[in-house]
């Protein structure tokens, strides 16, 4: 099951919106406090399809709030949101994206473009299932996996003319 990435002229609105909904859905569900500052963290995690820094995050939130925000708190906010399913670690950027698909059960597999830095989140079931098969006949119990694919993506393809 895997999915197409947005156009780049897509309304980016909407993905935000999205985003916020289900994460207010899933902290429901779980009665886990969405509070206003989780919000907002998560709100500049959408802001592109591009991942985000902790301290780009950081610097946003400083440029628009009265007072200043302390790194601990993002990363605090960042631990409850990965904690939540709501925003996956790209560790080849050292970088935060919202989750495509909270709520669900499911092991990361993302698409970064290598010219724009755009990330698409794909949940491909056999590339999971494969890779949980692997581990256990290796005898090992595996947690979690992170598969990062680099490449390019459409926008920048059908820009080159290819």
């Amino acid at each position: 099951m895997g999915s197409a990435a947005p156009k780049r002229s897509h309304d980016h609105s909407k993905c935000i919106a999205e985003a916020l909904a289900a994460a207010t859905e899933v902290c429901r569900e779980r009665s886990a406090r969405f509070t206003s500052l989780r919000r907002q963290v998560l709100e500049l995690i959408w802001t592109s399809h591009e991942p985000v820094g902790a301290y780009d995050i950081l610097e946003m939130m400083n440029d628009t709030a009265d007072s200043r925000v302390a790194p601990m708190t993002v990363y605090r906010a960042i631990e409850f949101l990965m904690e939540n399913g709501l925003v996956h670690r790209i560790a080849s950027r050292n970088a935060y994206v919202g989750c495509s698909h909270p709520g669900a059960s499911h092991e990361g597999q993302f698409l970064i473009c290598r010219h724009c830095g755009c990330v698409e989140e794909i949940m491909e079931k056999a590339i999971s299932k494969a890779l949980s098969t692997g581990a256990k006949r290796a005898g090992f119990d595996a947690v979690s996996s992170l598969i990062e694919i680099e490449g390019r993506c459409r926008d920048c393809r059908e820009s080159a003319g290819e």
